[in-house]
């Protein structure tokens, strides 16, 4: 059945080429209407021309404006995240200019031996224009100098070309011990480390500024947390840990051992903050809980190793000595203990009462020693159920 056309829109083109504009009035948009939808005339010749430019959404990013494309739908089995949703906290990550490389540095010996051969030239100088004292002259075994016949300019700069050298070369000795690295910096600028031993000769125009970086271990105090059931604990955590990157921990942080341990209460807060001081339900074996000082420990090191890679301290271990209660909760919490072992001693003793009266009625009737029926057969069980009971020191319910 032929579709009625609409007076009010222009007649479509009969053949293939570009739709034409109506004549006269404001442009307008050429469709085919059919029974169920209708479809722009610009969609059925979109391959004779460019495609028309749509216009640019304001939310859109920059490069997607004007493209007509949409977002790939993420992949099968990756729920994509809420608008409002912030990204999980992650450790923070290291400066990747600031490491620790070796600084420039040399055996002190060498810097001695240049002073003494810059401090003996001076004296030659010193010597050869008489000005050298009679007596250091003949300690020295010398020959005289005519006296007053002085330097001229080139070696009074040369005396003082030696005088400046060996300044420089004494003044650039140290002492560098074992378990400590010095960390050298030029005008606020890092350049190097030094871990080198015994006399070492380090330019004086750097500055030196001690770290140590042997292994080491911190016992906290008692710290406050809460476990996964709100219950308040106080927690002692011992770390063994050690400056990795010299570096960093200098240069990172004000105090690394200050952060270290600033970490070490967040971290253990974090950490107990999942699991439950204790059990109270049975089996307590299924369930985790803080006692478990070998799987908290392995926790509490992963991610204070995590959270200490950044300032250049490696964490080794760090183990909960010892998790207790608050003052406050302690008494309510111990007498829940102390129920909770009571109820699994009675636990405990029923089952073997009942494990013995099973096995003696099962004796006697299976030897016809008696013969009972159900009445008998109850009575006995009863009074061999209050007779173990009696004899493990626990009085049955009356019931």
């Amino acid at each position: 059945m032929p579709v009625p056309e609409d007076p009010k829109e222009p007649a479509a083109p009969k053949g293939p080429g570009k739709p034409v504009k109506p004549v006269g009035g404001a442009a307008r948009e050429l469709v085919v209407r059919n029974r169920h939808d209708s479809i722009p005339m610009d969609l059925l010749f979109r391959g004779d021309g460019a495609e028309p430019a749509k216009p640019k959404s304001p939310g859109a990013p920059e490069g997607e404006r004007g493209t007509g494309r949409t977002r790939a739908a993420a992949p099968a089995g990756e729920a994509s995240a809420p608008e409002g949703s912030r990204p999980a906290p992650c450790p923070p990550r290291p400066d990747r200019d600031l490491v620790e490389r070796r600084g420039r540095a040399c055996s002190g010996w060498w810097a001695l031996l240049v002073a003494l051969l810059a401090l003996a030239g001076a004296g030659a100088l010193v010597w050869s224009g008489g000005l050298l004292p009679a007596r250091l002259t003949e300690f020295l075994r010398l020959p005289e100098r005519p006296s007053g016949q002085g330097l001229d300019a080139w070696r009074w700069a040369s005396v003082g070309g030696c005088g400046v050298v060996v300044l420089f070369a004494l003044g650039g000795l140290t002492r560098g011990r074992v378990g400590s690295a010095w960390t050298l910096s030029l005008f606020g600028r890092y350049r190097g480390s030094v871990r080198r031993t015994g006399l070492v000769w380090i330019s004086p125009l750097m500055l030196r500024r001690r770290v140590d970086v042997r292994l080491r271990h911190w016992r906290s105090e008692p710290m406050t947390a809460v476990d996964a059931q709100g219950v308040e604990l106080r927690v002692v955590v011992l770390v063994v840990w050690q400056v990795k990157d010299a570096a960093r921990a200098l240069f990172t942080v004000d105090d690394h051992t200050e952060y270290l341990r600033e970490q070490v209460e967040a971290v253990t807060a974090r950490v107990a903050s999942r699991l439950p001081a204790d059990s109270f339900r049975e089996p307590a074996d299924d369930v985790p809980t803080l006692r478990d000082a070998e799987a908290v420990g392995d926790a509490l090191t992963r991610a204070l190793a995590a959270e200490c890679r950044a300032v250049g301290v490696e964490v080794f271990s760090a183990r909960p000595t010892r998790v207790e209660y608050a003052p406050e909760v302690a008494a309510a919490m111990l007498r829940r203990q102390v129920a909770a072992l009571d109820a699994k001693h009675r636990d405990s003793v029923l089952t073997s009462v009942l494990d013995a009266v099973d096995d003696t009625v099962h004796r006697l009737t299976e030897r016809g020693l008696v013969a009972l029926d159900d009445y008998e057969r109850k009575a006995l069980v009863k009074d061999l159920t209050v007779a173990f009971y009696t004899s493990r020191g626990t009085a049955p319910d009356s019931r």
